[in-house]
């Protein structure tokens, strides 16, 4: 079982900024990437941002230069923190993870429950 715990969601005024954290757990050999994305009603889920195990990231061009993404990998845990956000920014972020549960096993993806991210002032 694997599970993938969401935090630091909530309410943040128009140019906040509000710093989320995803923290896996279970059986999980090795994780390829870890990720956030997020889904406003009405909208499909979108990437944010993702990170490697080897510290490369990806960013949505709409958040390059305001959220910063960033991982543990003793500790199966990644942060992002969001700059000066928008009020169209209001979702529910996603964590996702792409890992392998034991050596030589297929990668699996797998979700969090998300958090809410309530733009408003």
């Amino acid at each position: 079982q694997v599970q993938l715990v969401e935090s630091g969601g909530g309410l943040v005024q128009p140019g906040g900024s509000l710093r989320l954290s995803c923290a896996a757990s279970g059986r999980i050999f090795s994780i390829n990437t870890m990720g956030w994305y997020r889904q406003a009603p009405g909208k499909q889920r979108e990437l944010v941002a993702l990170i490697t195990s080897g510290g490369s990231t990806n960013y949505a061009d709409s958040v390059k230069d305001r959220f910063t993404i960033s991982g543990d990998n003793a500790k199966n845990m990644m942060d992002l923190q969001m700059k000066s956000l928008k009020r169209d920014e209001a979702a529910v972020y996603y964590c996702s993870a792409r890992f392998r549960p034991g050596w030589g096993t297929p990668v699996y993806d797998y979700w969090g429950q998300g958090t809410q991210v309530t733009v408003a002032s």
